[in-house]
């Protein structure tokens, strides 16, 4: 197991580039199992999560190169060509044991199901921070025409259907990666299938865009009323990640708890949707110039009351609401703020229940229940101290890693390898801008 020591109380400076999206990542690389010719992705992260999922294709029989111009990686781009899947591997113990520490492999399913016929599942791995159920996908998929059949003797279940057929449906949430199974299912679907109450973040968008340049039908893309006409087959194309959204948040609460000025190049503003206003509504100040965010130094930021006088509360909901993912960061950045915030986490009944480790450091955080929490600021009068913890999930851990970059004295910070699933080279970066984190 690996550890951070993080020498607290430097302040960073300078330039940040944010990595490509993970959650893009792990979509439209399942995406390129739908047809036999080549589908080249660019800006896929260097990351723990992408990278297991990348060797997995390649277990089943997917050709993988990396691009290279001039003896050195070009743009962390990649070739993919599943012209030749082992039939045989996608159906064996260690196939399906790979898949349930993987999170991501679930996103396989769809793609294998339209393509193939069936798919071998069983309950995939990840974040610990509560229940991640996946009704959503699998009540897709029986809409679409499919059937579940429990293996006897392996805890798996497998999903078969000779011919797919397009249908109507209203998904009970707006799950992002059920959204993303049932729309790669679908594009080979007999008919045309309309699926209401969609998952519609710019990642989906994205895949969407992906499917369309590969000869997918879609349409409502950006909506929560995605139409899919089934075509009989795909064909390959390039495809360009946008920036990770949630590295961009994480920056700008570094920036606002560490920074003397920061600029964060090339995020695309236009997809970061309330992000940016939300550290604005703990008082932080951010500059929009061109395709680059500045955040200078933040002296104070004062947390506003409602106009009716009530106190600040963030909640997470679905795009284009606030992304839980970054609920972590930002209640990292309250601590320091004047003024005080009730936090309300609504998806993940674990994901607030690292606050202890805040406290543990001198934040004053009340927690109410597994959703809900309150932070009073601190006015940077009271510096947050140095302490040992353990990272429970990516989030968690980026986010004590800015409460340890901010505090006083030294702090180390246990299974980091939950914020390598997420966050490329992360220490590296960092440390450019001034930070002194060292990896033990």
């Amino acid at each position: 197991m690996a550890s951070f020591i993080i020498e607290g109380g430097h302040p960073l400076t300078g330039e940040i580039t944010p990595q490509g999206a993970k959650n893009e990542a792990l979509q439209v690389i399942c995406a390129s199992l739908l047809t036999e010719e080549e589908v080249i992705i660019h800006n896929i992260p260097d990351i723990r999560d992408v990278n297991n999922l990348i060797q997995l294709l390649r277990d089943i029989g997917v050709k993988i190169s990396r691009k290279e111009e001039g003896g050195t990686s070009k743009d962390n781009t990649y070739s993919f060509q599943a012209d030749d899947l082992n039939l045989n591997y996608l159906e064996s113990d260690e196939f399906v044991h790979k898949c349930a520490e993987l999170r991501g492999s679930v996103l396989m399913i769809g793609p294998l199901l339209a393509r193939m016929g069936k798919a071998v599942i069983t309950q995939p791995g990840g974040d610990k921070i509560g229940r991640r159920r996946l009704d959503t996908h699998f009540l897709g998929f029986e809409k679409l025409g499919a059937k579940f059949n429990r293996i006897e003797g392996r805890n798996v279940y497998e999903i078969a259907a000779k011919q797919l057929k397009g249908t109507y449906m209203l998904l009970d949430e707006a799950s992002v990666t059920g959204t993303a199974n049932i729309i790669m299912a679908a594009v080979f679907a007999k008919g045309t299938t309309t699926i209401y109450n969609a998952a519609c973040e710019p990642y989906i968008q994205q895949l969407c865009h992906l499917l369309n340049a590969m000869g997918a039908n879609i349409s409502g893309i950006g909506s929560n009323l995605l139409t899919i006409v089934g075509v009989k087959s795909l064909h390959g194309t390039e495809h360009r990640i946008l920036p990770d959204m949630i590295e961009v948040g994480s920056f700008i609460g570094m920036a606002a708890m560490c920074g003397e000025g920061i600029r964060i190049k090339n995020v695309s503003v236009e997809n970061l949707g309330i992000i940016p206003d939300a550290f604005r509504r703990l008082g932080v100040k951010i500059k929009v110039e061109g395709d680059d965010l500045i955040i200078p130094k933040q002296r104070h930021y004062e947390i506003p009351s409602f106009i009716d006088g009530t106190i600040m509360t963030l909640a997470d909901a679905p795009w284009p609401g606030l992304t839980p993912d970054l609920l972590s960061v930002l209640i990292v950045v309250a601590t320091q703020a004047r003024g005080s915030v009730l936090f309300h986490q609504k998806m993940f009944e674990s994901r607030l229940f690292f606050v202890d480790k805040l406290i543990d450091m001198g934040a004053q955080i009340i927690l109410c229940d597994p959703h809900r929490a309150v932070v009073v600021g601190h006015d940077r009068k009271i510096t947050l101290r140095g302490g040992r913890m353990s990272s429970p999930d990516i989030r968690a851990g980026i986010a004590l890693l800015i409460a340890a970059m901010s505090a006083n004295g030294t702090s180390r910070i246990d299974n980091i390898e939950q914020i390598d699933r997420g966050y490329e080279n992360i220490e590296a970066r960092l440390n450019l801008l001034g930070a002194k984190i060292t990896r033990a």
